[in-house]
């Protein structure tokens, strides 16, 4: 949802607030000037010592693997301001937010996002284009639908679908988006039609195609076809509720009903998808998530779901509580979206996500120079799979980012004892994915182990895992940005991360303005912006309580994947 033009406060205020007093006693260590440094002697004790974790061979010594591709750059150009990412989506200026859902189509992934060329001077978004073979590399295709020109106002969230049956009248394959207008604070929806395969929209002449009932929540319409019962069908979020409605041509709409919280701020941003569960055909269900302030369950705005089913007329959660795709504390507004050319069944078993990587709480006040409004995530697959008894979302890097990896720097069975730091391979790449396998040794087991990212200069973000509560975490109140951001940006976001098969694994991924952190194989993910000081990429490894056994690290740089720029290229 566009709010650009709404100063204050985050969506869903009105839901309270909960302190975690215990998890900031528990990890505000001190910054990278007060930790005491190690003797060398010390450091290659701690890495060449004949110590072995149990059941496994002595430590070694980092070895790298892979060979570097030619041609590929693996540090920003000069030009590059200090924040713009290697690898993620971010505008050449001005300001961005909602992800819209992409489709594929003569191709190419076909992708907008909300985006406002006279921010800051002036209000209302847009839909600006871009478009991908692969859902790395990002190429600008401009403004596909200007706000401001048919009388309705800007042009805020919502979705498009290809209409392969004309069941609209404006001809097989038309792109149809439909999305929130909203002038002097009335949201209505709108439609929008392409012809050109989704490049350039024109609005639809019987404007608004649902207008507004007096609600003062009425907004970011999400639309899929309902193939058991032939029909389009459509969730909004209407403050408080996700109203579900239903039509034969995307234009004359029917309220079915509504699923309603009290316990969640105002909804935005709804999805809902069906998915099978473990890969099952004959176990699909329908998954419906919105965007929420989880306030009054420890977190922070996000993204929640239910597991349920669709009866044609209403939604039915299996459980009362929300689970969450992400618990970081910035992921909003995520879409997500199958891959046509798989098998349905292959289409029921995954599905891709990419989420707006900032937070209503500071977005404004980034220290970004050239763009605001921060950036997307990396896209995700997704699968519906029981953990611990449970249908859940798991995440992971979609596996062409896989394709970016330069030459890696590994290490095996490491262990960290308390108050040491043993060195680490250091990052040579702007971006880089770390992963990790984590154990607390069992003859002095260790409560929690952090690794220090963009390390240097006094500044550093932690990730981590306390093995004593069973979370993985994200620390930033000791990076560059910290004291010049509100509260919410210093709390630190946590996440399950229970011992699976005696490890707890991390997969993250480090780029200039962001970190991103895949927990057991996707069982959780905690996405937040990160801001080093300028140069600072260091990468340090400490225990708290006891011992870590590092069972092995992989550090893989990721090549510059620059966005094609409409004109000159600032990254």
């Amino acid at each position: 949802m566009n709010r650009t033009h709404r100063p204050g406060a985050p969506p869903g205020t009105d839901a309270p607030a909960r302190r975690r007093p215990w998890w900031r006693r528990r990890v505000a260590w001190a910054t990278t000037s007060g930790v005491a440094i190690v003797a060398a002697v010390a450091i290659v004790a701690a890495i060449a010592a004949p110590a072995q974790t149990p059941g496994g061979e002595g430590p070694s010594t980092p070895t790298t693997t892979g060979q570097p591709e030619p041609g590929r750059e693996y540090t920003r150009p000069a030009d590059w301001s200090t924040y713009r990412p290697a690898v993620h989506l971010t505008p050449a200026e001005r300001w961005m937010n909602d992800p819209q859902r992409p489709f594929w189509l003569d191709g190419r992934w076909h992708y907008y996002y909300l985006y406002n060329a006279d921010y800051p001077d002036g209000n209302g978004t847009e839909w600006y284009h871009a478009t991908s073979t692969d859902l790395v590399h990002w190429r600008e295709e401009g403004v596909a639908i200007a706000k401001y020109e048919n009388g309705l106002g800007d042009i805020e969230t919502g979705s498009a679908v290809i209409d392969t049956d004309n069941t609209a009248g404006f001809g097989r394959g038309a792109v149809i988006a439909i999305m929130t207008q909203q002038d002097e604070g009335v949201q209505r929806q709108s439609l929008f039609v392409s012809t050109d395969g989704g490049y350039r929209f024109e609005p639809f002449d019987g404007n608004p195609v649902m207008d507004n009932p007096g609600a003062a929540h009425w907004r970011d319409p999400k639309i899929v076809w309902d193939d058991a019962r032939a029909e389009w069908l459509m969730v909004l979020a209407e403050g408080h509720k996700l109203g579900f409605y239903s039509s034969p041509d995307l234009k004359e709409w029917t309220y079915r009903s509504g699923f309603e919280r009290d316990d969640l701020g105002i909804l935005e941003c709804p999805d809902l998808f069906q998915m099978s569960l473990d890969g099952d055909p004959a176990k699909t269900t329908w998954v419906l998530a919105a965007g929420v302030n989880g306030a009054e369950y420890g977190m922070t705005t996000g993204t929640a779901y239910w597991i349920g089913g669709w009866d044609g007329e209403r939604f039915t959660a299996d459980a009362t509580d929300p689970a969450w795709l992400d618990r970081g504390a910035d992921f909003y507004a995520a879409v997500t979206w199958d891959d046509p050319r798989r098998s349905d069944d292959d289409r029921l078993a995954s599905r891709y996500a990419i989420g707006w990587l900032n937070n209503w709480a500071y977005a404004g006040n980034l220290p970004t120079e050239d763009w605001h409004g921060g950036s997307d995530s990396v896209v995700r697959e997704l699968a519906l799979r029981t953990v611990d008894g449970r249908p859940t979302l798991v995440s992971n890097p979609v596996a062409a980012l896989a394709d970016l990896e330069g030459e890696a720097q590994t290490v095996r069975n490491l262990a960290v004892p308390n108050d040491s730091e043993p060195e680490l391979p250091r990052p040579t790449a702007d971006a880089y994915r770390l992963r990790v396998e984590v154990a607390p040794d069992p003859r002095a087991p260790a409560s929690e182990v952090r690794f220090r990212v963009k390390d240097g200069e006094g500044t550093f973000a932690a990730v981590g895992v306390d093995f004593a509560s069973g979370v993985a975490f994200i620390a930033r109140d000791a990076d560059a940005a910290a004291a010049d951001l509100p509260a919410e940006y210093r709390t630190v976001r946590t996440a399950p991360a229970e011992l699976r098969d005696g490890v707890v694994t991390l997969d993250v991924i480090v780029d200039a303005s962001s970190v991103e952190v895949f927990v057991n194989d996707g069982e959780a993910a905690l996405s937040s912006l990160v801001f080093g000081s300028p140069g600072a990429n260091g990468l340090a490894v400490e225990s708290v309580g006891g011992t870590t056994d590092v069972r092995s690290l992989r550090l893989a740089p990721l090549a510059v994947a620059p966005v094609e720029r409409l004109q000159s290229p600032t990254g």
